[in-house]
């Protein structure tokens, strides 16, 4: 911390506009300056306004008070943090006082006191000016970054962005887009409430554990989006154990699952890809994943790309396996409360293993019930779910119906 020179006792001032010294001030400005490590240019007229309060008691008017404002802002875009601010304000306002006195020390102890009273308020009023201006940008420049991260997310899983300008508007984010990437998709089962609690405390978690670098975490169409370089460790906690999960969406999960609301989630996690137009790939199989887990009724909470890719090939030729369902299940609608209960029995007879008691007892449902449904569909189909020549068949013929949407969807009309 600096040492303040302290100066000779200076001949009262003369009457006029300028009541103090100017040179003096100046020395002040920069002694202040140097004490708080803030640059003086953030004083303005302040120590003016200072020494005029002191000496005749004026009050700053309000014009003063908002180009102090101005300074909080401009405090704000240096990147100067509030308490630094603050800090030079007030070791301006210390210093001028010990200067005062000999200026005024002619002056009885009520006029000190009016003096002091005066200096305060200015001080109480410029620094209230200063956080109000300084906090105001803050909340702009955030909104601000906000708008483009938000940009830059749709621009970077769309794809078909500039690439240059792509690579350009990825650094301030950490992102190296020479590396592969990853991405991952969290969406809640059910609705999700305080969005911005679970993605800020998931942020929070992958930088503590894997670092604030090319890591990026967004929310995109209502789900949480992570973008991570493909090598990404998730390391132990500095202290305890190490945790369970040991990859992306794992670690993902168990997080969001610590949030009391918004539960339970689901993960998807694509294959990891190079260079710009890898992340949209990636973001494509997340994605798509999402949506193959919801129409499959999949229960499990985290789900990686390459495990649906027995589904992807069923969905590539999708005339195929269009026929396929209407040709094996197109004549469950004609069973009493049409197709959706024979097949819901069926998802969980192949679920299951094909043993008919945990089958009722998923369902909720007497054995003899869903004996009753299997004969039902061996006598509208013509196959045989409990015979292993067949079952393939049907179950391929279930998958497809719940990757299209069937019953509920025509297929008569495809999408």
């Amino acid at each position: 911390m600096a040492v303040t020179r302290r100066h000779e006792p200076r001949p009262s001032p003369p009457a006029g506009d300028h009541p103090v010294d100017d040179s003096w001030l100046t020395e002040v400005a920069h002694a202040a300056s140097q004490e708080a490590g803030v640059s003086v240019e953030l004083l303005g007229d302040y120590l003016t306004l200072l020494a005029d309060a002191a000496i005749t008691g004026r009050k700053p008017h309000t014009s003063e008070l908002d180009a102090v404002g101005l300074l909080g802002r401009r405090a704000a875009e240096l990147g100067v943090s509030a308490g630094s601010a603050v800090q030079l304000y007030l070791c301006a306002a210390r210093l001028l006082w010990g200067e005062l006195p000999m200026m005024i020390r002619g002056r009885d102890g009520a006029a000190v006191r009016a003096a002091a009273d005066a200096v305060l308020y200015v001080v109480d009023t410029a620094v209230a000016s200063l956080a109000e201006g300084y906090t105001g940008a803050r909340r702009q420049m955030a909104r601000w970054e906000e708008t483009q991260r938000h940009e830059f997310i749709e621009d970077l899983l769309r794809g078909d962005a500039d690439v240059g300008r792509l690579v350009e508007r990825a650094e301030p984010f950490g992102l190296d887009m020479a590396r592969p990437h990853q991405v991952a998709l969290a969406a809640p089962i059910g609705a999700l409430d305080g969005s911005e609690t679970a993605i800020s405390d998931l942020e929070q978690a992958i930088v503590h554990r894997v670092g604030d670098r090319d890591v990026l975490v967004a929310t995109k169409d209502g789900w949480i989006v992570v973008v991570a370089p493909a090598d990404t460790g998730i390391a132990p906690p500095p202290h305890g154990p190490r945790p369970a999960a040991t990859n992306l969406g794992d670690f993902i999960h168990a997080e969001l699952d610590r949030s009391p609301r918004g539960r339970p989630w689901r993960v998807t996690v694509g294959r990891p890809y190079p260079g710009s137009y890898g992340i949209p790939r990636s973001y494509e199989e997340a994605r798509e994943g999402l949506t193959m887990a919801v129409r499959l009724r999949l229960d499990t909470s985290v789900i990686h790309a390459e495990q649906l890719l027995i589904y992807r090939v069923l969905l590539r030729d999708q005339p195929a396996i269009t026929d396929l369902v209407q040709s094996v299940l197109g004549h469950l609608v004609e069973a009493r409360g049409g197709a959706e209960p024979l097949l819901t029995t069926l998802d969980s007879y192949f679920a299951t293993g094909a043993v008919t008691t945990e089958t009722a007892r998923q369902l909720h449902l007497s054995v003899r019930a869903v004996t009753y449904r299997l004969g039902r569909i061996r006598s509208l189909t013509g196959y045989d779910p409990a015979d292993p020549a067949q079952r393939f068949t049907i179950q391929a013929a279930v998958l497809g119906a719940r990757l299209l949407g069937w019953p509920a969807h025509d297929l008569s009309h495809p999408r």
